[in-house]
């Protein structure tokens, strides 16, 4: 059986595996299993991100206090998390394939060594025949160390381990071009480099999850800038991973097409770290439109008007325009002290070299 991808990072959210009264769905991770179980006997690596956690300690212990939003989900996903792992371990061991699970924190990615011994065991797991199961530690990620959602990380697990297409089930079949509860509205099909889409996006949230189209559309722009094939649909549907990969001209979904440039793997970890950055260098007028042609250029001393934050050698640095807009982030070479000694100066070392800056 033929397969359009040969690696695959698959994220399913909370809405997919949650019943209405938000416990856990067995039969839909089941049904998950079974797909990415076919998936992998053909020869396909899979790298499983997969909420959940919550859903699956809500329905075992019942609290006898009021506890508060965070209270709840660390408690929930403690008791949670090992229930799911274990219901994937015995539904995977069905089909004599190995799992492991990775718990990830937004530290886990913060400096290019954790993020480089992330990847290496991932990368062993994958060539040991075992499949990651990725989700983020609610147990200790709260306010500014959590990630937005498991699709910010399931974003950076796709990037850092170079897989070819990230698929995103949801509970809707994709983006559509209005309201999915009005009549006439569709599913955008596919969306080219640099399509807006900021007329069709909803910014609410639905459901269980803690994200929604937005952070999902933020994240496929983001993994398809970087060469990735990202799809997103039903996780509800039957046969929706095998039907995408089978017959993608055929299954509706919204799919981003990715860019044919390539990006190299320090550019990657740094596009994603803008939640990492510790301080902003602003620039003049002329430097913004130096980083911005179609020529490579280092972020000189000479272009910078003022620095914000401190931050030490190798920090992960917002680069803002003159008007106090992002325009990207980078690694600094040099700490605050310096580079403040260095501002506005000629003939100066960059402060950010071209091979570590990264460009929204």
């Amino acid at each position: 059986m033929a397969f359009q991808f040969t690696k695959i990072a698959v994220k399913v959210g909370s809405n997919v595996l949650t019943r209405r009264d938000g416990t856990l769905d067995v039969t839909r991770v089941s049904a998950l299993v079974d797909q990415i179980a076919e998936l992998r006997k053909a020869g396909v690596e899979v790298v499983l991100i997969s909420s959940g956690a919550v859903a699956s300690g809500r329905s075992e212990i019942k609290v006898s206090r009021k506890l508060d939003s965070v209270q709840q989900r660390q408690l929930y996903s403690a008791v949670g998390q090992a229930k799911l792992i274990n219901r994937y371990y015995e539904l995977f061991r069905e089909h004599g394939i190995a799992v492991g699970q990775v718990l990830a924190t937004k530290e886990s990615f913060s400096t290019r060594r954790h993020y480089l011994n992330q990847r290496n065991c991932m990368r062993v797991m994958l060539e040991s025949g075992v499949i990651p199961i990725v989700n983020e530690n609610d147990t200790i990620s709260v306010t500014e160390l959590m990630f937005t959602d498991n699709d910010e990380l399931s974003g950076m697990i796709a990037s850092m381990l170079d897989v070819q297409a990230l698929i995103i089930l949801s509970n809707i079949d994709g983006i559509y071009n209005g309201s999915p509860s009005q009549p006439g509205t569709s599913v955008i099909r596919e969306v080219e480099q640099g399509k807006d889409l900021s007329d069709y996006i909803q910014t609410e949230k639905s459901g269980f999850g803690r994200g929604g189209m937005l952070t999902k559309t933020t994240i496929a722009r983001k993994v398809a800038d970087e060469g990735i094939t990202v799809i997103i649909a039903n996780g509800k549907k039957d046969n929706v991973l095998l039907d995408l990969l089978q017959h993608p001209d055929e299954t509706v979904c919204t799919r981003f097409v990715p860019s044919s440039e390539a990006v190299s793997s320090v550019k990657k970890w740094i596009a994603h770290s803008e939640g990492f950055a510790k301080g902003e260098l602003h620039l003049n007028e002329q430097a913004v439109k130096a980083v911005k042609g179609k020529k490579a250029v280092s972020i000189l001393p000479v272009g910078v008007v003022s620095i914000e934050g401190e931050f030490e050698k190798d920090d992960i640095v917002k680069i803002m325009d003159a008007r106090g807009r992002q325009i990207g982030v980078g690694r600094i070479g040099v700490d605050s002290a310096e580079a403040r000694e260095m501002l506005g100066m000629h003939g100066q070392r960059p402060l950010v070299h071209y091979d570590y800056l990264y460009l929204d």
